[in-house]
């Protein structure tokens, strides 16, 4: 038994080299593939089983594919609006979690969210990033 795993390993090492294999945007197909696949089969909607199946294909084809240039680049635009997602929910958490001590307030030039204590009265707010001054009362 070892030694037949031990082929059946050494034949997938062989298949996959040159391969791009998978990465973080695989798993989010899959995992959205498996959903759909879920939601198809409990509402009868034919589209979202057509969807998942043409998500799950895509997938295999993205493991199996030798362009490792094009994949890195689906990769990098599933990363970057995927941190923009999430950064807007951990901002909003951040400002939940601090509401009793802490102000948040955007710069008037380059929206970036400024930290100030709460309870100050009206005061000079500096921008880190630009360094425009503005006037809030916190």
């Amino acid at each position: 038994m070892n030694n037949f795993m031990q082929k059946f390993r050494n034949t997938i090492y062989k298949m996959m080299y040159g391969r791009y294999g998978a990465d973080e945007f695989s798993k989010f197909l899959l995992f959205f593939s498996i959903i759909l696949f879920f939601l198809s089969s409990l509402t009868g909607l034919y589209i979202a089983y057509i969807i998942a199946m043409l998500l799950a294909i895509y997938n295999i084809f993205r493991c199996y594919s030798k362009d490792f240039s094009k994949r890195r680049k689906e990769l990098d635009l599933y990363l970057f609006y995927k941190n923009k997602f999430v950064s807007k929910f951990s901002l909003q958490r951040r400002k939940w979690r601090e509401r009793k001590t802490h102000s948040f307030f955007s710069c008037p030039t380059c929206q970036t969210v400024v930290r100030v204590p709460k309870g100050r009265g009206k005061i000079e707010i500096t921008c880190p990033k630009c360094n425009t001054s503005f006037i809030k009362k916190t």
